[in-house]
């Protein structure tokens, strides 16, 4: 008999480690499954509310020359682990975030080669994050990556909103359709003229991937803390429905050089039945590692102005300071070359921007084209084409750095690298001294064009770390960073919130040649601001450009709904995008971007439907104001706005800017109307939206 329970003991603990895990989130809602299937892979799965999010699903790795390591593995050990705790952004969306989850560790060793493998598991109330991690251990140290195969299996032909896998760029529109009508579109959306595209050679879509099922699941897929990896993209089977991971390779092929005692990026499925949970998630933020900044006193949300738009408009200004076009750095004297008349970083031109910035209360002026090497900027061709610390003749330095200090107002460094990054590491000590040394705190780069070294592209794992590693190094001088044409955020402001913004989109600058469709702003907050703020460059008032010349495009918003994107865009830098003569035109409706913050203490997602409307409110930071912003796509609509939010038993007035009674963005965008209304917290303000029009609302405390 004691031979029988002993046998039968054993039985069980050897079964025990093949059976499911199962994890379920604090408030009940989303269960997560794992265990390793017949031939020993190890799967998960994950339900919300009972209804499928991701079945069951493969995890593991192709290694290279051709080794398997998704199969054959046992169980080693299992942990349980649970974390309710809150703590402060530098700057965000909310002054407090709450990281409350539920943890499963699996520690995995794979049969014959005895190599090992952690994966991470935390389940939130708002979706599931897991990792790989890889131990250090004998018998595997150093490996590369063919495939990283992990599989998110959907439960159907979901509606997407999506944009095409590519290597180099995620400036494409983005479109709408069913995942199994993406296989007939996918040429069309890649068929954009942008600086520089590489398109996947698979079926294939970018992440943060949003999702809507037919029994009302919303679903978003990305990835957290991207760091020492490459970006990850989706395959897809347009008949089942499988997504997988695509790891951005280098041109050689490889995804990944990956030492033991490391980890990959978390993989992100944020889920809810109410898209407003979505916009409200901070699942990414959280799987990200705290600040590593000791002093974060220097770090300031920023709202400024500049010397950019005029370069979009047509209008004749220009980056570059001369004509000529035979340009060597460190060697040709541009006191000796034909100025072209056009530049636009001249001293006395900026200095109109710096009185503007003054005048109005904004904090900073960005200033592109101020340094040698514009003329000859032909990405790919030439290796060495900027310098970052060498001004054109008319772009005085030191007069300027007085200048704006006595108005009290900051300096925008540019480093457009036009994709020369290995020339930019060579120069970035000696451009963040400079920058320091001529009190700028704050710069925005740029990486337009295909990647130098040649090897590259935008989103591989050398280019990751050198973002990292722009961001890190910009700290230790204290400078705050916006990146342009970088891989898309997973949440690294946390742990360097000195990485202010990134564009990493489609941003204002296309509605000057390629355009913007008016569902865009609809879909943006739900895709690529997942990961992080985005510097969206809103507020443009005079959206018809052939007015300054040749250029015929024309802007895809009403006025008020460009007023509105200050709130729905979420940036704790934004800009005041527009020449600032047309603001001067417009001072009433120019108030609104006057007053709204750039850092909040609480937000409240009102409204929200992916590719439809967002309605989203604000309370500034330290004080009692709040701010609203209500957007529509194509379609006019009535915003429902329930100021319930506001503290009981007071009383507030509300700042109205809405879309005129003709407005609409295509006959009549710039017609909109202001007015003034007592409000409480019993109050349900409604207010049309016109055709690609928006509502903007201050509230102030009476």
């Amino acid at each position: 008999m004691k031979k029988l329970i002993l046998c039968v003991m054993i039985c069980l603990f050897g079964v025990g480690f093949s059976l499911a895990q199962t994890l379920t989130s604090p408030d009940g809602n989303l269960v997560m499954d794992f265990h390793l299937s017949a031939d020993k892979t190890p799967v998960y799965s994950l339900k919300y509310k009972g209804k499928d999010v991701i079945k069951e699903s493969k995890m593991g790795f192709q290694i290279r020359p051709s080794f398997d390591f998704s199969k054959n593995f046992r169980i080693v050990e299992t942990k349980e682990d649970a974390s309710d705790t809150t703590w402060n952004p530098v700057w965000g969306q909310n002054s407090v975030i709450r990281d409350n989850h539920k943890e499963l560790f699996v520690a995995l060793e794979q049969e014959g080669t005895g190599w090992l493998l952690n994966i991470r598991f935390r389940l939130f109330d708002d979706g599931l994050g897991f990792r790989y991690e890889f131990p250090v251990q004998k018998e595997l140290r150093h490996f590369t990556i063919n495939e990283e195969v992990t599989e998110f299996q959907l439960a159907g032909d979901h509606k997407a909103f999506w944009i095409p896998a590519d290597y180099d760029t995620n400036e494409f529109q983005i479109t709408t359709s069913k995942l199994s009508e993406v296989p007939q579109l996918i040429d069309k959306a890649r068929d954009e003229a942008l600086a520089c595209k590489s398109p996947s050679p698979n079926l294939a879509v970018q992440t943060p991937l949003m999702l809507k099922s037919d029994d009302g699941l919303y679903i978003n897929i990305h990835e957290a803390a991207l760091v020492n990896y490459p970006a990850m993209h989706l395959n897809l089977d347009a008949q089942t429905f499988l997504m997988s991971s695509h790891l951005t390779p280098d041109k050689n092929g490889t995804k990944g050089y990956i030492q033991t005692g490391s980890t990959s990026p978390w993989r992100t499925i944020i889920v809810s039945d109410d898209a407003r949970n979505i916009l409200a998630s901070n699942l990414i933020v959280n799987l990200n590692e705290p600040c590593k900044l000791e002093d974060t006193s220097w770090i300031k949300p920023t709202k400024y102005v500049g010397v950019w738009w005029e370069y979009f408009t047509g209008g004749g200004s220009t980056w570059a300071y001369t004509d000529t076009q035979d340009i060597v750095i460190g060697k040709t004297d541009y006191t000796k070359l034909k100025p072209n008349g056009h530049h636009g970083a001249n001293t006395a031109h900026v200095k109109e921007y710096i009185d503007f910035a003054a005048k109005n209360g904004f904090d900073a002026v960005l200033v592109e084209g101020w340094n040698e090497g514009w003329e000859d900027n032909y990405a790919y061709a030439k290796e060495f084409i900027y310098s970052f610390t060498k001004a054109y003749p008319d772009f005085d330095v030191k007069e300027l750095q007085r200048y704006a200090a006595s108005k009290g107002v900051k300096i925008i460094m540019h480093h457009e690298t036009t994709s020369s990054v290995a020339d930019y590491e060579r120069q970035m000590h000696d451009a963040f001294r400079f920058m320091k040394e001529n009190g700028y705190d704050a710069v925005k780069t740029g990486y337009v064009g295909p990647i130098i070294p040649r090897s590259e592209h935008h989103d591989g794992q050398w280019m990751v770390n050198h973002y990292n590693r722009v961001a890190e190094t910009a700290a230790q001088y204290h400078i705050m960073v916006n990146s342009h044409e970088a891989v898309r955020p997973t949440g690294m402001y946390r742990t360097y919130p000195n990485w202010i913004a990134q564009e990493s989109a489609r941003g204002t600058e296309f509605e000057s040649f390629n355009g913007i469709r008016p569902d865009h702003q609809t879909i943006l907050p739900f895709t690529r601001l997942m990961g992080g703020p985005m510097d969206y460059t809103p507020g443009i008032f005079e959206g018809d450009l052939s007015v300054y010349g040749s250029n015929k495009a024309k802007l895809g918003t009403t006025l008020v709904k460009q007023l509105a994107l200050y709130v729905t865009m979420y940036s704790p830098l934004q800009m005041a995008a527009d020449l600032y003569q047309n603001y001067e035109k417009y001072p009433d409706a120019f108030q609104f971007i006057k007053d709204v913050a750039v850092d909040w203490d609480n937000t409240y997602i009102l409204e929200a439907e992916p590719g439809d409307y967002i309605t989203i409110a604000r309370k500034a930071k330290g004080k009692n104001e709040w701010y609203i912003g209500g957007i529509t796509d194509e379609n006019s609509r009535e915003a429902v706005i329930d100021l319930s939010f506001l503290s009981t038993g007071k009383k507030y007035q509300a700042t109205i800017y809405a879309d005129g009674k003709t407005a609409d963005w295509r006959t009549n965008p710039k017609e909109y109307v202001i007015s003034t209304k007592k409000v409480t917290n019993k109050t349900k303000l409604k207010q049309r939206l016109a055709p690609s029009g928006g509502v903007a609302v201050s509230i102030k405390e009476l």
